[in-house]
Parts: structure tokens; sequence; C-alpha cells
């Protein structure tokens, strides 16, 4: 009983601080041949040049919970100018934080110098502006967000360096704050939906003491950069459990600071059922390995609101596709002000918006152009998206279908011809230049 609460102890110690903990490979069970050669190259590199190199944050949290990590950080206590001087494929990047670049081909390993424990610049909200005070490794640990973010793996010892109880907190799966979670979220508010979709994509707790100043300091968002916010929402969008990361914000609330329109398009009918499908076809696909457009996914969150707003318009007589884009620049507008889509994608899902009402014409020449948009295949597919939520019928869908994948002969014969009466069937009359009399005369004596 006493070696019990001893060990329980020590291990809150170690968790808050308590100092370095060496781990060894038959505890963590990290091999080195579990990391890419590129990533290896970098800390053989600098440990050879003769400073401190780890592989650290993210990856090792990863492995640790027997996931495939994307991205190989390395920590150094080598100075920015210093590691670009061991690289020469490399480049120094950043402003608010300095880092390192090294180029291997297409991949690229960010290697950081530990940060100091000074005094960062801050703003009058306590948000950290600018941080390139450099420090030790246990400086570098304390400056991290989360204990299961401050582990440290050093590859040719095959040792995790713990200075928070980072793997305690892994096996027990819970994210916990280090410091003061109040003031750790007012130096970078970010930190509070890091926490939220490390918790949810991680299948993760989140400490008591590290959530409970969320809701409260959830209006600090309002300060960030919205370029900060848009790259936060698109880590959460493309991390394979976006609607379960999107449900848990809502309940911290979180999401009012990037993603205003949210409740409005949950409360509409069917709203939480296309948003649901869309994000669950989202995180399907990354777990299968395909290819998601970014421009695609903001459509389908967007959309709700843009079809809401077109039907009021058209109800107000404006013309269809006026209507249409009127909508789309007023959802836009709302949005933007909260998170500033970059063009590239705002561009995509525009263009997937306005090909929607062009799938209703299924006669004439207009479905064959159609075929030949280059966003047919984005526009077909969130057009399957809409009927498999009800809001247009799934026999539209389904002809779309059939049509694409026939040969030009059944393509003929799937054209819906327009019924007597219909104005479509009506045939345009040639209108005649006018001639003057001799012309018309020639003309009926031919």
């Amino acid at each position: 009983m006493i070696r019990k609460l001893i060990g329980r102890v020590f291990r809150l110690t170690k968790r808050h601080g308590g100092g370095r903990v060496v781990i060894p490979l038959k505890r963590h069970g990290i091999n080195r041949d579990q990391l890419p050669s590129f990533a290896l190259k970098t800390t053989d590199q600098l440990q050879a040049a003769g400073y401190e190199a780890y592989i650290v944050g993210g990856a090792v949290r990863d492995l640790l919970l027997g996931k495939d990590p994307k991205d190989f950080d390395v920590a150094t206590n080598a100075t920015p100018e210093e590691v670009h001087k061991v690289f020469r494929r490399s480049r120094i990047i950043g402003r608010r934080f300095k880092l390192v670049h090294v180029l291997y081909g297409d991949e690229v390993v960010e290697v950081s110098t530990f940060r100091g424990s000074g005094d960062a610049m801050t703003d009058d909200a306590g948000r950290i502006i600018r941080d390139n005070t450099w420090g030790s490794q246990e400086d570098d640990a304390k400056r991290r967000d989360f204990t299961v973010n401050a582990l440290f793996y050093d590859p040719n010892r095959e040792e995790i360096i713990d200075f928070h109880g980072g793997v305690v907190d892994i096996e027990k799966k819970r994210i916990a704050m280090i410091g003061t979670p109040a003031v750790r979220y007012r130096e970078d508010p970010v930190r509070m939906l890091r926490a939220v979709r490390l918790a949810a994509k991680l299948g993760l707790s989140i400490d008591p003491l590290t959530r409970k100043p969320i809701r409260e300091l959830a209006g600090l968002l309002e300060n960030v950069p919205s370029s900060r916010l848009f790259d936060e929402m698109l880590k959460l969008l493309f991390s394979g459990q976006s609607w379960a990361c999107l449900m848990q914000l809502r309940d911290e609330g979180l999401h009012h600071g990037f993603f205003p329109l949210l409740d409005k398009m949950m409360a509409m009918p069917n709203g939480e059922a296309f948003l649901r499908a869309a994000l669950e076809n989202t995180d399907r696909r990354i777990r299968e390995d395909k290819p998601v457009s970014a421009g695609y996914v903001f459509a389908s969150l967007l959309w709700l609101e843009v079809l809401d707003n077109w039907e009021k318009r058209k109800s107000a007589g404006e013309k269809p596709m006026l209507a249409l884009f009127a909508a789309i620049d007023e959802v836009e507008a709302v949005q933007e002000e909260k998170l500033a889509i970059p063009r590239r994608y705002g561009s995509t899902t525009k263009e997937i918006w306005a090909l929607q009402p062009r799938f209703e014409h299924r006669s004439g020449i207009k479905p064959f152009r159609l075929l030949e948009h280059p966003r047919f295949r984005a526009g077909y597919d969130f057009l399957c998206l809409r009927a498999g939520s009800g809001e247009v019928p799934q026999e539209l869908a389904d002809w779309w279908t059939e049509f694409q994948a026939a040969d030009s002969q059944k393509r003929e014969a799937m054209l819906i011809r327009p019924q007597s009466g219909d104005p479509a069937a009506k045939k345009r009359r040639r209108r005649r230049s006018p001639r003057s009399g001799a012309g018309a005369a020639v003309d009926n004596a031919q």
C-alpha cells in the first residue's frame, strides 16, 4: 500500500516537472528502425557535428500510441544558424519562432532550437508574439504545450527523455497541460483548439484541470490571426476524426471563434445528418489514404447556409442563378470575418456550388458540356451528398451516375425529351436580318 502511494506521488511529481527521466527501449519499445531515413540522417548529422539532437513531440507520441507519424520534427541545442551550416539543403524560416527546414527531396524535417525559459515578448492579452530565446532541453520541455508532446527520443541510444510524465499520460490516455492551463492558453489561445483536436483524433481524454478554463477563455480566439485559425482548421478537417473534433469543439464552445455558422446549420432540417455524412466521408477517404479536396470540404461545411439564403432569395423573386451567386457572396462575407479561406480553396468551393443547378438540366447539349467541366467530379460527388441527405431526389444522382459511365449511344437515349407544351420544346425562330426590297425580290425569284 505504501509502495503504491509512493509510486503515485513519484509519477505526479514527474508529470509536473519533477526532473529528467530516461526511459529505456525495453520500457517504451520504439526501435531506431521504425524511423524514416531522412529523420535519422538529421539527428545523426547534428550529433556528429557535436550537438544534441532528438526526435521530438508528435512523432514520439504517435509511435507510443502505435500510430504512424506524419511528421518527424527534431529539437537540438544548435542555433538555427548552426543547423543551417550543418545542412547544405536547408533554410531558416519564421520570425515569431525561428526554425530550420532541412530538405530531402520531397521530404522536409523541421528542426527547432531548444527554447529558453526566459520571458517571451507578449501582447496585452498575454499572447506570445515573439519567442527566439534559446535554452536547455529541460527549458524546452517546460515551454511545450502538453505532456504528451514534450517527449524527446534519441535514435542512437534508443531512449526517451521525459520531464513531465508524458509517457504515463499516454499510458493513461489523457492530455494534460504543462504549467498552469489558463496562463498557457493566454500565451497561445490556439492551444485550446489543439487540446480538443488531439483528444478527439487520438482517442484521449482531456485532464479536468486542463479542460476547466477552456469555455471561459474561448473568446481569446478572437485575437488570433485568421491564417493561424485556418491552419488549425485544416488539421482538424484532415485529422481522420473531423466529425468528432468538430462536435467536441462545439461542446467546449470553441467553434464561435472560427466557425460561427455551425449552430445555425446544425439546427436546420437534416443539417446534422448532412454535415456528419460529409465529414465522415472525408474521414473515411483519409483513412483509406485517398486524396481529399479542401475546397470540397469547405463547400460541404457552408452549403446549408448558402442553400437557406438561396431559397429565400428565390422566394423573393430573384432569378435562380443570380440569387445563388448573391447567397454565396453573403455567406462568404460572414465567414471571412472569422476564417480567411485562401483563394485557391475558396474558388473551388464556389465552383462546386455554382455547378449544382446545372445538374438539373438533362436534355440537349448541356449534360455533355457539364461532363467536360474540370470540376465535374467534385460537383457530382457533392450532388450525391445532397441526394443522400434528401435535399434532392436520389433519382437525379442515379441518373448522373449512369450517364457518365454510359457510351455515347446510351447517353443520347438517356436524355430527357421536353414534353409538348414545355417552353423548351418550342423551337427558336431564326431572326432574319433586315434586307432591301430588291434583295428580297431576288431571293423570292430563286
